[in-house]
């Protein structure tokens, strides 16, 4: 059966093992090929091609539970339950997501983007299935980056506790994104290098309770040397003390191996863990051979070589104008420290990294803990920069609100990827970190327009000593490379106008800078003059310009590229309330309330309006004709 005749996994229930064989070749063929001409999770889905086929083979989806934790290595997944021929639309526009998706099928049956939360899913669901009756397995599939996450490790205990009956598959391929750290990964390793001693045990136990007479009472006395023995051969005991039973490690790409465990796990009362041995990148040499997550995710490239066919951009990436920043300060002040949640390849902090080899402090995919860590370093007169994605700075929110905020402690947070980021969707968009962040005492945040003003703000940040402050960055490129020149201290609070204007005003920052400018000039041609203000101070506002701006009467227009709700545009708003004073008329253009699903950035900023063409038309909604204004 050819790959494209596959609609739903009972088409590959009768396959045989040379059968699956040959199929996985297909796969990994066709995403060898397809993602080549769209990027994608390249890296992790060459690696379960096996695994995914051998669930899928033995399981009966959607009645049982595949849940895939992040969701990035779902693709084989969505392959087999009828979604080929949708691959070339994959992290379109309108296109097939790069992740579990429930409205795209029964199959995707948890919504996963961000890490370390299809345990917690299963155990729910576990309980669901007890209290109603049924009678079906419930299947996370984790790796080993994601068991990382404070969350998952919550979730192990609660199963393990419980003896609720979850089949746990954890996906060892010693990579999330970038190489794995920590003391868990540690064991991991270990028990990468173990026997599969269970299955030696359980046959024993069954030979020596054959015996006549005695087996019974042989087998006792066996199983308590048996358990001694295996606190001294069996790493698993880590999860088996978490109430598992533990079977591994499994070969992920011997299907008769992948058979026989997921068979023998199927037979056994209460959680079980399956530890599976991958190869991220399996098959597919430039993937297989990479070492610091390179391959994980990707855009476009040449199968022959490799060689990426994104387009070259005149500016550096924003990551790595801030990564530069903090080297270039770090050099100068010994006090400064980064730290990073399992993001040095994404926040480009490899530089970082071999300069200050014992400043940089990647902890893993556990947020929350990155957060507090930053903390606690900060108590001690240090300089930590905590530089983490948008969408990933939520899950350590209580810790901001509670362990920094609260303390009023000089952490300075490098929000990557704020903003719309396009390809990866609705759950990384970083369109929501000025809301929650904003109402909480204490906090400074600011945006850059450039690389130059990027630079200024990360030596602001840590040079601040008046408690915590963020920056906040896009995804991309900057337009041009800064200038090399002494970093300056920007005064807090205030904004600077970048074009002057007698008919209305824009208050704007970072990303849409540069669009309202377009649109300032545009008008100008009807005989409009905008007033176009660098908001970069999204808190403190800068008071005294609000003041002025109310005197003049006039239309203001706040734009952001972020959620409106609670956002930049709410906070005028709320300044002109608290004042008591007349509020100009007041108009806002930002992310509307709804998730933003995939697509190209522009195409998103297109679809809800953030253009030159939706500013002119709102700005002249807002403003008076020439003849009314005459």
């Amino acid at each position: 059966m050819d790959l494209k005749d596959i609609k739903h996994p009972s088409d590959i229930k009768q396959f045989s093992i040379e059968e699956l064989k040959g199929l996985s070749e297909q796969i990994r063929q066709f995403l060898i090929e397809q993602l080549s001409i769209t990027g994608g999770h390249l890296g992790p889905n060459l690696g379960v091609v096996e695994l995914t086929l051998a669930l899928h083979h033995t399981f009966d989806s959607p009645k049982d539970k595949l849940i895939w934790d992040v969701g990035h290595q779902s693709y084989v997944h969505k392959m087999l339950t009828g979604r080929t021929e949708q691959f070339s639309t994959l992290r379109q526009y309108k296109g097939l997501c790069g992740f579990p998706k429930m409205n795209e099928s029964e199959h995707d049956i948890w919504e996963t983007g961000h890490s370390s939360t299809s345990l917690s899913a299963a155990m729910g669901m576990a309980i669901a299935r007890d209290i109603k009756g049924e009678d079906h397995s419930v299947v996370p599939i984790i790796g080993d980056g994601a068991l990382t996450g404070g969350m998952a490790l919550e979730a192990l205990n609660h199963i393990g506790s419980e003896k609720k009956n979850v089949i746990v598959i954890l996906n060892d391929n010693e990579m999330s994104i970038a190489p794995n750290v920590g003391a868990l990964h540690n064991i991991l390793g270990r028990l990468r290098s173990g026997h599969k001693y269970n299955w030696v045990k359980d046959e024993l136990e069954w030979l020596m309770k054959k015996i006549p007479a005695v087996g019974g009472r042989i087998a006792t006395v066996a199983e308590r040397v048996k358990d001694s023995m295996k606190y001294l051969v069996v790493p698993g005991m880590f999860f088996e003390e978490m109430g598992f039973t533990y079977y591994g490690p499994v070969d992920g790409h011997d299907f008769e191996d992948l058979f026989n465990s997921i068979q023998y796990a199927k037979k056994t009362e209460g959680p079980i863990l399956i530890h599976v041995i991958t190869k991220k990148g399996k098959g597919y040499h430039p993937a297989e051979s990479d070492k610091i997550g390179t391959w994980h995710g990707v855009g476009p490239y040449k199968i022959e070589s490799g060689e990426s066919l994104k387009k070259a951009s005149n500016g550096p990436g924003w990551s790595k104008v801030v990564s530069d920043t903090l080297i270039k300060v770090a050099g100068q002040d010994e006090r400064v420290v980064a730290i990073t949640p399992a993001m040095t390849v994404g926040s480009k902090l490899e530089d970082f990294k071999k300069k200050f080899p014992d400043r940089l402090f990647d902890v893993g995919i556990a947020e929350q803990h990155a957060t507090t860590l930053a903390g606690g370093v900060a108590t001690q007169g240090m300089k930590p920069f905590l530089s983490i994605y948008s969408t990933f700075l939520q899950r350590g929110f209580d810790q901001v609100v509670h362990d920094v905020c609260r303390q009023n402690l000089n952490v300075a947070f490098g929000i990557d990827r704020a903003g719309l980021v396009g390809a990866d969707g609705e759950t990384h968009q970083g369109v929501f970190d000025i809301s929650f962040l904003r109402d909480l005492p204490n906090i400074t945040i600011m945006m850059p327009k450039d690389a130059d003003e990027c630079q200024d703000m990360v030596y602001t940040a840590l040079e601040h000593d008046n408690g915590p402050i963020a920056v906040r960055y896009p995804r991309g490129n900057a337009k041009e490379a800064p200038k090399e020149r002494p970093l300056k201290k920007l005064p807090i609070g205030q904004w600077e106008v970048l074009k002057e204007g007698e008919d209305a005003i824009i208050l704007t920052f970072g990303t849409m800078i540069d669009v309202a400018l377009e649109a300032a000039s545009e008008l100008e041609q009807n005989d409009y003059t905008i007033k176009v203000v660098n908001a970069r101070f999204i808190k403190p506002l800068d008071e005294q310009m609000l003041r002025k701006f109310a005197q003049l009467n006039i239309p203001i227009l706040t734009i952001e590229e972020h959620a409106l709700k609670g956002g930049f545009g709410s906070a005028v708003l709320e300044f002109y309330e608290e004042e008591r004073r007349p509020i100009p008329y007041i108009q806002r253009m930002g992310i509307p309330d709804r998730f933003i699903e995939h697509g190209s950035v522009n195409e998103l900023l297109e679809e809800i309006g953030l253009t030159k063409e939706g500013i002119v038309t709102k700005l002249k909604e807002m403003v008076p004709t020439k003849e009314k204004r005459a």
